[in-house]
């Protein structure tokens, strides 16, 4: 070993700082924190901070949930709900996927198609829903058709974007080995823009959930959008809050339902 220089400090060894800045499960922080959120919510309640007449107990919010799940509304509106989310997702979402990947792999395609989702994709779907009434009907058509709308925009972005982030080496080295045009969008092409595409499914998920309620609000019945409204206007602030905490359970089952899949499309990684 090389003597220390006169005057220095021993060296140290330096800790390791790998890992490619991979995240570090914390599997209790988010429960702590929640339990945190809500028990400071019913304090300041039930100590009078905030009025419960705009901002009731979480206990007030769970009794009125309860209530109405007895009273079997509940389900009622959650499986309308339900109903028109899946068919505009999937509506919405597999015509992306066809224009996107189009538009990602043939430049006619591209060149036709990018103008028009320029310019048509700022325009918020919402309110487009009387014209749709108008043509489709107050029915579910036009409340799927809203919801479709805005997921289409958004998923024909995130598929071509990711097929355009595919690198072009990888490409031209299948092209190299004389693969057909179909194995190198089926091998090299497709799972290099799934990370893209499948992140595009989370954002498209949240649009089409807001689209959700903001169509029910307009002309449903039932729902939880319509259920929301209508708690609003008789000024039920804890039957609102609990329409919002099944807004919540849902958003938070879609993202566990595209978690599985991302682990499963993406397991190759």
């Amino acid at each position: 070993m090389a003597p220390q220089a006169e005057g220095h400090a021993p060296a140290r060894p330096l800790p390791f700082r790998g890992g490619g800045y991979l995240p570090t499960p914390r599997h209790g922080a988010a429960l702590v924190a929640f339990v945190a959120i809500i028990a400071i919510w019913e304090l300041a309640v039930r100590q009078r901070w905030v009025t419960p007449l705009f901002l009731p107990a979480p206990s007030s919010v769970l009794a009125a949930l309860r209530e109405v799940a007895e009273a079997g509304t509940l389900w009622r509106h959650v499986s309308e709900s339900l109903l028109r989310i899946a068919a505009g997702w999937t509506v919405g979402t597999l015509a992306g996927l066809a224009v996107g990947f189009s538009m990602g792999l043939f430049s006619l395609a591209r060149a036709v198609g990018l103008p028009i989702v320029s310019a048509l994709f700022p325009i918020p779907k919402i309110a487009l829903l009387p014209l749709l009434i108008l043509w489709l009907g107050i029915g579910e058509v036009s409340k799927i058709a809203t919801i479709a709308l805005g997921v289409f925009f958004p998923t024909v972005i995130a598929v071509y974007s990711g097929i355009d982030g595919v690198p072009r080496s990888l490409i031209r080295m299948g092209q190299s080995f004389n693969l057909p045009w179909r194995d190198i969008v089926r091998k090299i092409v497709l799972p290099g823009a799934l990370p893209g595409i499948l992140a595009g499914f989370r954002i498209t998920a949240s649009i089409a959930l807001i689209l959700l309620v903001s169509a029910e609000m307009i002309g449903a019945e039932y729902g939880i959008g319509a259920f929301i409204l209508a708690a609003g206007n008789l000024m039920l602030t804890d039957q609102l809050l609990a329409g919002v905490v099944c807004l919540s359970a849902l958003g938070l089952a879609i993202g566990a339902i595209l978690s599985r899949l991302e682990r499963w499309l993406l397991r190759w990684r």
